[in-house]
């Protein structure tokens, strides 16, 4: 039973009856039956019948069509069910073999077309895949429960836990997961009290699913419109006519549209002279989904966390955040709340300090306000180029978009790991400017796929992720195909340039891309980014600081006409610069992260209290100390994805979890020599490679010899100065 397939039905289920033992595995056979006459059209026609025959079952997307995800679904939980009712009723004795890797071999075909489905509706996306969507949710919900419900197979489960002395390492981890899952979803639980998470499960499934369709929907009623073009001054002709491109693919023709990002704080308002058009565009982003245009989410949030809440208190927990973080690095919420916490002042003293230079700024030219959220990012720009003499234009001249990849990410991973990537222009993808590449080992045998699809489209959702069309598996033979997923805007003609945060972002991605490349693991529940939410990102940020390595930064960091590198006046102007504006970076992150939490440690009753939900936003916080006006969290209640929608509600603050990992990880790593293949090989085997089959902790342990510290985070983010011993 692939971990990544039962990740898609999360949080969701159908409500049943409450059943006996024996009815209830009946009840799976049943819907095994009913759901084999529903997918009669699926064949041997339909490219998901079986596995890809292209190189590591990557997904033939020349015979995939829209037609053919329903019935495969449908195909696929039929046979799913049939093979976990076979599990269930075995009548051998209860053995590692024939229970818990049976389950791991199990639901192939429905782990095919979930893998493939689900990430072409993210990176390419219409109204017919979000319609499917939301038909599959709860069906995928209830698909899980009746798994992890399921008395029967709960018990052969347990006994197979209950007699683990014999086992070791992985099939030893793997026994205790699936044991784990299991007791979380509820098995334990009486059949009234597992009626009641079916039904919370159907519930949260389909309103997430609805939250994320909701924010697509947001990103067009929400579109800023202009029709001046002098109103757009500040930016340059190429940005100009990529807005009234927009516009005319809007329906706007002869105007200028903007469209909003998927953060409270927009990239074009560092551009923008023009104040009022400033702050329409941040108004059109910080109030979306608040009832201001025809998409509302506040009716979600206030269901999700009250459902959250009630079903956290069904399993025994006091809240839904100590329910998820049971399994975290951290453990408890009051641990990562204190963690965060213990940033706010230091942190909160550096906003002060960056508000006063800024307010200098608007002051010194004549400004009578006081610096607005809408202002910050245009003003504290010119800070920085009056500061550092630093003009980010010119800067974006020496990252054009093919260097930065073949030159800059693909080398420093080149010279980290010893790995090649070979483009592959003969597999098909699901969209346009995708590029898929065959990446070989430092012996030149190949490890798997990637595909880097790092250009905005219509459909795809905002911000940057990692996924695959396939995940490792030694028990299963599988080789890794890798997704990487990036909102970066295609010039209109002409090279791209990136901005010096998408270029870190694309280190950042391919470092989740290599946890999952490398991963070297038995079963497919334990394989590659399948760790706690506070460890998969630190695999990722720690990539993220080879960006700014002296020998890699001058392989690809040249300018995209001459070809010389960054003059050193300029690389030392961008180092000295690159932690600006820091402060209000961590400020907003840490308000979002705590806003977070939150809603996510109420009980059922005060989570069903909630009226409104941005005064329930804004107390929570100034409770926190956060509450800073012109530094407003970077996401907002009604478009926070990563809660709402995504997987990370009470774990947003996984990512400063995960950086105190990375930043004591690479200070390190510097230590014993930086960035070469022996370095690379020890990170590789400790971290990258194990997956979930070993201890978060006890990993880095392996690699750093003892526990992280904070010291190296604050330095990282230049909110400290390091000792001088």
């Amino acid at each position: 039973m692939r971990k990544s397939l039962i990740a898609v039905a999360i949080g969701a289920a159908l409500t049943v009856a409450a059943c006996s033992d024996k009815e209830a595995t009946q009840q799976v056979a049943d819907t095994a039956q009913t759901e084999q006459a529903q997918s009669a059209e699926f064949n041997q026609n339909n490219p998901f019948y079986a596995e890809s025959t292209l190189p590591y079952h990557a997904p033939d997307f020349s015979k995939i069509k829209f037609e053919h995800y329903k019935p495969a679904f449908e195909a696929g939980m039929a046979e799913h069910a049939e093979e976990i009712a076979a599990i269930a009723n075995n009548s051998e004795a209860p053995t590692f073999e024939n229970t818990i890797v049976a389950m791991e071999r199990s639901g192939a075909l429905l782990g095919r077309v979930s893998s493939v489905f689900y990430n072409v509706a993210g990176s390419n996306g219409n109204d017919d895949t979000r319609a499917l969507q939301g038909e599959l949710a709860p069906k995928m919900a209830a698909h899980r429960d009746n798994i992890m419900l399921n008395p029967d197979l709960f018990a052969r489960v347990k006994a197979v836990y209950d007699n683990r002395a014999g086992l070791e390492g992985e099939a030893l981890r793997l026994t205790e997961d699936t044991y784990k899952g299991f007791v979380r979803a509820g098995a334990e639980l009486s059949e009234d009290a597992k009626a009641q998470i079916r039904e919370i499960n159907s519930e949260i499934s389909s309103l997430t699913t609805e939250f994320q369709r909701n924010l697509m929907n947001l990103a067009k009623e929400n579109m800023v419109v202009v029709e001046d073009k002098a109103q757009l001054a500040g930016l340059s002709e190429a940005e100009i006519k990529q807005l009234a491109e927009a516009a005319t693919a809007a329906g706007h023709d002869g105007k200028y549209a903007i469209s909003i990002t998927n953060t409270t704080r927009q990239p074009i308002l560092a551009s923008l002279e023009n104040r009022e058009l400033r702050q329409r565009v941040w108004e059109a982003s910080a109030y979306r989904g608040t009832g201001n245009t025809a998409t509302d989410n506040r009716p979600l949030v206030k269901r999700l966390a009250e459902l959250r809440a009630e079903k956290a208190q069904l399993l025994g927990y006091d809240n839904w955040g100590k329910y998820v973080l049971e399994t975290s690095m951290a453990g408890t919420p009051e641990a990562a709340q204190k963690m965060l916490r213990d940033l706010v002042p230091a942190v909160v003293s550096n906003v002060e300090a960056e508000q006063a230079e800024i307010q200098a700024m608007i002051d010194a030219e004549g400004g009578d306000f006081e610096v607005q959220p809408w202002d910050w990012a245009y003003y504290a720009e010119k800070v920085r180029a009056e500061k550092y003499a630093l003009d980010a234009e010119e800067v974006k001249k020496y990252f054009e978009f093919n260097r930065v990849v073949e030159d800059g990410v693909f080398f420093a991973m080149n010279q980290l790991f010893g790995i090649t990537f070979d483009q592959r222009d003969d597999i098909p993808t699901y969209g346009d400017n995708i590029r898929v590449y065959e990446v070989k080992d430092v012996d030149g045998e190949t490890l798997g796929l990637f595909y880097g699809d790092w250009f905005t489209r219509d459909g795809k959702r905002g911000g940057a992720w990692m996924s695959s069309f396939v995940s490792q598996s030694n028990l299963l033979d599988q080789k890794p195909v890798i997704l990487n997923n990036q909102n970066i805007k295609k010039a209109a003609e002409g090279p791209t340039f990136l901005s010096f945060d998408e270029v870190s972002t694309m280190f950042h991605e391919m470092g989740h891309g290599l946890h999952g490349m490398f991963s070297d693991v038995m079963y497919p529940s334990l394989a590659g980014t399948s760790v706690s939410r506070d460890y998969v990102e630190f695999p990722s940020t720690f990539q993220e600081d080879w960006m700014l390595n002296e020998k890699v930064l001058n392989n690809f960091a040249k300018h995209y006409e001459t070809g010389e590198p960054m003059p050193k006046e300029l690389l030392d102007k961008v180092m000295a610069a690159k932690n600006f504006n820091m402060g209000y970076d961590t400020l907003e992150y840490i308000a979002s992260a705590l806003l977070d939490f939150e809603y996510h440690t109420l009980t059922p009753e005060a989570a069903a209290s909630i009226e409104d939900v941005a005064a329930f936003e804004a107390a929570a916080l100034e409770r926190n100390g956060v509450a800073v006006d012109a530094v407003p969290p970077r996401y907002k209640s009604t478009f926070f994805a990563h809660v709402f929608a995504g997987g990370y509600s009470a774990g947003y603050y996984a990512y400063m979890w995960s950086e105190i990992l990375a930043a004591d990880a690479f200070k390190y790593m510097q230590e014993q020599g930086g960035l070469t293949l022996e370095n690379g090989q020890k990170f590789r085997d400790t971290i990258l490679s194990k997956g979930n089959s070993k201890d978060p902790m006890q990993q880095y342990i392996d690699f750093r010899g003892q526990e992280p510290t904070g010291e190296a985070l604050l330095e990282r983010r230049g909110l400290t100065t390091p000792k001088i011993d």
